[in-house]
């Protein structure tokens, strides 16, 4: 059984794939929950390295889909079934792209979240297609500092890339994507998750530009931004990233911090719960 389809059976659920045809090439997007139009819709953007299906380990999105359609979109120039076009990082044109995949869902206004590179992708959409987004979720965002070079954090991260092995890749997921025992996953996810990951490092050659500090470019921002952070997250440690966003993003509602959660808090279902509570319980809703 092919990755998607032991997550499906995993979760009990379907992910309904839609291609569609963007200046990137064509893009892999799954479609989850209620296909009524009156719904409420968000559209997520994964990290780099990743999927966007990651979000729904454990069942992460079961809430949510229970209320919301949710579209996963999986970024182009990220190792996915995506094409591999990607644009100059620090262009506007991730930006354009993401509208487009917009226009080409029939959504004139939504819901967005994005998780460390995917977070940048939803800031750049934020500053060049305000009207189409009610409230962006940013989880660990990858826009609002540079990527840390402290020791701990480049040993974990080059180690897999230098030796790709099953236990290279667990004592990097382990040390800097999750932050075990409080955030961990069962042993059917995180084998999904160590054979994506090793898929990737062993037969994808990646070519993204990684995310960058974007800086005075985030004081354009006018749409309401809600910051989602694990207070352990190695790559972008919560106490810069908080102080920057403060000073620059104006627009910015909300800070909600998980104790003891690493980077990969899109594997972590209270935060993504947390999601469900702003839309439907919180300032978010307009």
């Amino acid at each position: 059984m092919d990755w998607v389809g032991r997550l499906e059976t995993l979760n009990n659920k379907t992910y309904h794939p839609i291609t569609i045809d963007t200046a990137l090439g064509r893009t892999q997007v799954y479609r989850l929950g209620p296909h009524q139009q009156q719904q409420e819709t968000l559209v997520i953007f994964p990290g780099a390295r990743t999927s966007a299906l990651f979000w729904d380990f454990e069942n992460g999105l079961e809430l949510l889909s229970g209320k919301v359609r949710i579209y996963l979109v999986e970024t182009n120039g990220l190792p996915n079934l995506s094409d591999g076009d990607t644009p100059d990082i620090k262009s506007l044109d991730y930006g354009h792209w993401a509208a487009e995949v917009l226009d080409k869902l029939n959504l004139s206004e939504t819901y967005i979240a994005g998780a460390s590179f995917g977070g940048l992708i939803c800031a750049k959409l934020c500053i060049v297609a305000p009207s189409r987004v009610k409230s962006a979720f940013l989880l660990n965002a990858g826009c609002l500092q540079p990527f840390s070079i402290s020791a701990k954090n480049l040993y974990y991260n080059i180690l897999p890339i230098a030796f790709p092995t099953r236990k290279t890749v667990s004592l990097f997921l382990n040390n800097a994507v999750l932050y075990p025992p409080s955030h961990t996953l069962s042993p059917a996810y995180y084998s999904l998750l160590v054979e994506y990951e090793l898929f990737v490092l062993k037969r994808y050659v990646d070519n993204t530009q990684k995310p960058y500090d974007m800086n005075h470019e985030l004081t354009e921002i006018t749409v309401d931004i809600y910051l989602i952070q694990g207070t352990k997250d190695l790559l972008f440690p919560m106490k810069t990233s908080v102080s920057n966003a403060k000073q620059k993003i104006k627009s910015l509602k909300k800070v909600i911090a998980f104790e003891d959660v690493g980077h990969g808090i899109e594997t972590y279902p209270r935060a993504l719960d947390t999601i469900e509570q702003l839309i439907f319980r919180g300032d978010s809703r307009k």
